[in-house]
């Protein structure tokens, strides 16, 4: 059976940040038949270089304004804290016909940003957030099955143009993902306590062992689970620093909370009441086994 190719949806894709994200969504839409020439734009000109020689992209822009013009569709993938100088460079090069899109990770800070920059959000600009990733980084870790089966979550406002809302949404499904919609300030909240907490969790708790005087031995004999939990903390520094900044007040409660929780286990060990240690382990493990069935 050959594979069915889809007609060329994109003329020309503008990509502002080629790194695991970004390359990703161009690898996967250009498996499909998808787009036509993409036109990268980044800081590390390296990685840029790198990106064409794999095929990522087309070409390289010196500049965003070039990047953006006459792209029908512009996708933003920079770490947060660029987001904003990148919205700024773009105003007066824009097409009419694009549709802008973003895959940051926190939808308030980028709908601030986009109301610094333009002085308001443009109805053609539809915040999205994949929610898929790996602690690799660069356009070289990039690969096209990244969005399988996997959930994207589009954040549009009330007076957002539907046609943008449809061509956003039908993109992200031909890449095999499940779109769904939230409210901004809802996603954020749902983001600090699935995705940004944890990540926090396991850069404070490798931070805390790898300063221990024993800490080569406790590296040398950890077992899978730590090797599990701790692999988010190789994923980009720099990106994670500006989540945590960006979602400060949700992630705040969210760490108040789990620290709450924190608290009780520490009484319940001191106080040697297992029945009560038991008991949360219990409600974990079935509330775990519940929403991951095997």
């Amino acid at each position: 059976m050959s594979l069915q190719i889809n007609p060329v949806k994109f003329r020309r894709v503008a990509l502002l940040g080629v790194g695991l994200i970004g390359g990703s969504l161009v690898r996967a839409l250009r498996q499909v038949g998808a787009v036509g020439d993409v036109v990268g734009y980044g800081r590390g000109r390296d990685n840029l270089e790198h990106a064409l020689d794999l095929g990522v992209i087309d070409s390289i822009a010196d500049s965003v304004a070039e990047a953006v013009t006459n792209a029908d569709l512009i996708v933003v993938s920079t770490p947060l804290g660029a987001i904003e100088d990148i919205f700024r460079a773009m105003v007066g090069h824009i097409a009419e016909n694009a549709v802008i899109t973003d895959v940051g990770s926190v939808k308030g800070a980028v709908v601030d940003s986009a109301v610094a920059a333009f002085g308001l959000v443009p109805t053609n600009f539809i915040p999205a957030h994949p929610i898929a990733g790996t602690e690799q980084s660069g356009a070289a870790a990039s690969f096209a099955e990244l969005y399988q089966n996997r959930r994207v979550i589009l954040t549009p406002l009330a007076d957002s143009d539907l046609q943008a809302v449809k061509t956003v949404t039908e993109m992200w499904e031909l890449v095999g993902a499940e779109v769904v919609e939230m409210e901004v300030e809802h996603h954020d909240e749902v983001l600090a306590a699935t995705s940004h907490l944890p990540h926090l969790l396991a850069y404070a708790l490798v931070d805390s062992l790898a300063r221990d005087e024993s800490h080569q031995e406790i590296f040398r004999y950890a077992a899978g689970g730590f090797r599990d939990f701790s692999r988010i903390a190789s994923s980009s520094p720099v990106m994670w620093r500006d989540i945590s900044m960006a979602n400060r007040d949700a992630l705040l409660h969210k760490l108040s909370v789990f620290r709450e929780e924190l608290e009780q286990i520490e009484e319940f060990i001191r106080a040697e009441n297992g029945v009560e240690l038991e008991n949360i382990f219990v409600r974990a493990k079935q509330a775990r086994d519940e929403h991951y069935k095997k």
